[in-house]
């Protein structure tokens, strides 16, 4: 068992001022059964009140509006966070059979169907093919599709966007994290395996002492179903676990932007990030 600070904080600084902006924050670590929220907390300047709900997919969603003009806009999120080691094993793993009978079908509908972020092509479609022929169950479908993806794609910062598909960084070659769980989720889908996108942080230096700050990132996995959520990360092709604090989830990027919103008065800005990850125990 681990214990992780996050410090995520982004900034917008407008060449004019903005008279109005409505926003939406997806950057709070929720309780699950394999991680604990001991303390989790956003702040905004200029100051706000923030409301919160439930987003459909299960995802705290913190909502605000400024009403004043700006010409920054920083939105700030800490918290601290007892994550769980890697699971050991998938209890109940189901067969072929199973997962293309009626009951899951229905249950798992929205999990299924591709979107346009995760839609394939020609070439994925060949390569869900391969794996779906050697694979004698779903959660093998599932290790070999991780290691094809980790091995199809080279990790490249700069080399893509938000709205880079699964089809175009595929045929790339590189891609960042975002890109890595795309590009699975599409070949799990074409698979009939449902499965779902998770946002998060990620620890990168397991090394790092008690107490030790470093520089951390925003990162993305995976969760299929073969009879259980089965958590697995693409970029590093390794479990998730006691590096990895899990925040939102939904079936592509899309649905788990961590700001997103729109606003008035002034020409666009890109936002500066910064994520800082501290081990306290």
């Amino acid at each position: 068992m681990s214990r992780i600070e996050v410090r995520h904080v982004t900034g917008y600084r407008y060449p004019s001022a903005v008279v109005a902006s409505y926003n939406e924050a997806r950057m709070t670590p929720p309780t699950t059964p394999t991680q604990l929220a001991i303390d989790a907390r956003i702040t905004v300047s200029p100051g706000v009140r923030l409301s919160r709900y439930w987003d459909y997919w299960g995802s705290l969603t913190h909502a605000f509006d400024v009403h004043v003009p700006h010409d920054e806009l920083v939105v700030s999120a800490t918290a601290l966070v007892e994550v769980a080691p890697p699971a050991v094993g998938v209890g109940a793993a189901i067969t072929w059979a199973d997962l293309a009978g009626e009951p899951v079908a229905d249950r798992f509908f929205e999990l299924v169907v591709t979107t346009p972020a995760t839609a394939a092509d020609d070439q994925l479609d060949d390569v869900a093919a391969t794996v779906r022929a050697g694979a004698a169950t779903p959660l093998d479908a599932v290790n070999d599709t991780i290691e094809r993806v980790h091995e199809g794609l080279a990790y490249e910062r700069g080399s893509t966007s938000v709205s880079t598909s699964a089809t175009e960084a595929w045929r790339a070659g590189r891609g960042v994290c975002q890109d890595f769980a795309h590009v699975t989720l599409s070949l799990l889908r074409r698979l009939g395996i449902p499965s779902r996108y998770v946002s998060g942080y990620f620890h990168p230096e397991p090394e790092a002492g008690i107490g030790e700050t470093v520089v951390g990132e925003s990162h993305a996995w995976v969760e299929a179903w073969v009879g259980d959520w089965y958590a697995v990360d693409p970029t590093n092709a390794a479990p998730v676990g006691e590096s990895h604090v899990l925040v939102a989830r939904g079936r592509e990027y899309g649905d788990v932007t961590p700001l997103k919103g729109v606003y008035t008065g002034a020409a666009s800005s890109t936002p500066t990030v910064v994520v800082e990850v501290t081990r306290r125990a």
